[in-house]
C-alpha cells in the first residue's frame, strides 16, 4: 500500500491526476455496498473480485439483488449461501469444471431467494440499453421459449417495420454497482480490463463501479498505445482499491489460473450447512 501512496503523492501534495478515487482497503470498499443493491458481478472466467465479495460477506450486507454477466459461479454462490442475496437475475450459476453450485440450488430447492431467469443475449442485451441510456432493448432469440411465460418484463410486440413479424423487448439492467477485478490500474483512475468487454459493459451500464487491482500503472493508461484500447475510463469507475490476487480462488487470464483443487474444497464443504459455516470461518473471517 506503501508503494500505491508514493504513486499518488508527491513532495507531500496530492498527485494531480484523482487519488481521491482510490480506499485504503478492500473493507473500505465493501462499505460502499448497501443492503438492498443491485450488483452486477462477471462470469467465472475472468475479472471476477472475489476478494471484495468476501468483504461484502463479512459485512452481512443483505437483501441483494445479483445480476450475473451472463453466469453466477462462486462468487453468486458465496452472496447465496451468506444470506446477502434477495434476488439472482442469470442465465446459469455453476462451478463450471467444478460442479454444481451448492448454494444456489439449496436456495432454489427451498424458495429462498426470487429467480429471474434469462438468457445470456437477454443479460447482455439489457446491460446494453442500460449502457445506451434507452428504457428496453430488442432481441429475437427468446421467441417460443419458456422464458416469455416466466418473465412478463420481456414483452412481444409486433415489428413496426414488417408484417407478422414479433420481436421481443428486454428491459433495460440498470446495476447501482458492478463489480469488477483487473490487471491494472493507474493514478487518474483508469483502469485496464484488456479484451474482456463484459467488464466494460457493466461499468458502463451501471451507477457506479467499484474495482480490485492487482497493480498500479505508473503513467497514464490511455497515453499507451499499447494499453489504451483495451483501458476503460476513470468516469466510469466510483473507487478502486489494490487487491493482489484479488480474483483468487478464480483466475485472471494471463496471470494466474483458477484454484481448482479450493474450488472442489469449496463446493465439499458448501454442501451442508455446518461445512458452509466452516468455510466461512476458515476463508471468509466470518465468525
Amino acid at each position: 500500500m506503501a508503494d500505491w501512496h508514493r504513486v499518488c503523492w508527491r513532495d507531500g501534495r496530492k498527485n494531480r491526476m484523482k487519488p481521491e478515487i482510490y480506499l485504503a482497503d478492500i473493507d473500505s470498499l465493501a462499505a460502499m455496498v448497501p443492503d438492498g443493491a443491485k450488483l452486477a458481478v462477471p462470469k467465472n472466467s475472468n475479472g471476477v473480485p472475489c476478494a471484495l465479495v468476501r468483504a461484502i460477506v463479512r459485512r452481512r450486507v443483505r437483501d441483494l439483488h445479483v445480476v450475473c454477466v451472463p453466469t453466477g459461479g462462486y462468487a453468486t454462490d458465496l452472496l447465496i449461501g451468506a444470506g446477502c442475496v434477495a434476488t439472482v437475475e442469470t442465465s446459469a450459476v455453476t462451478l463450471d469444471e467444478t460442479g454444481l453450485a451448492p448454494c444456489f440450488g439449496a436456495a432454489v430447492r427451498a424458495g429462498s431467494i426470487r429467480i429471474l431467469d434469462s438468457t445470456c443475449p437477454a443479460v447482455y442485451s439489457g446491460l446494453r440499453a442500460g449502457e445506451k441510456g434507452i428504457p428496453f432493448i430488442p432481441i429475437r432469440g427468446l421467441i417460443g421459449s419458456d422464458l416469455l411465460s416466466c418473465r412478463p418484463d420481456y414483452r412481444v410486440i409486433d415489428n413496426p417495420y414488417a408484417d407478422h413479424d414479433p420481436i421481443v423487448l428486454v428491459p433495460a439492467i440498470v446495476p447501482d454497482l458492478a463489480l469488477i477485478h483487473v490487471e491494472m490500474a493507474d493514478t487518474a483512475g483508469n483502469v485496464y480490463v484488456g479484451c474482456d468487454r463484459d467488464l466494460a459493459l457493466m461499468a458502463h451500464a451501471a451507477r457506479r463501479t467499484l474495482v480490485t487491482a492487482e497493480r498500479c500503472h505508473r503513467g497514464s493508461l490511455l497515453d499507451d498505445a499499447r494499453l489504451a484500447a483495451g483501458t476503460m475510463s476513470s468516469i466510469y469507475v466510483g473507487a478502486i482499491v489494490l487487491a493482489a490476487r484479488g480474483a483468487w480462488p478464480q483466475g485472471l487470464e494471463g496471470h494466474y489460473d483458477e484454484d481448482l483443487a479450493h474450488m472442489g474444497e469449496y463446493r465439499r464443504l458448501a454442501a451442508d450447512r455446518d461445512g458452509f459455516n466452516s468455510y466461512l470461518r476458515q476463508y471468509v473471517g466470518v465468525d
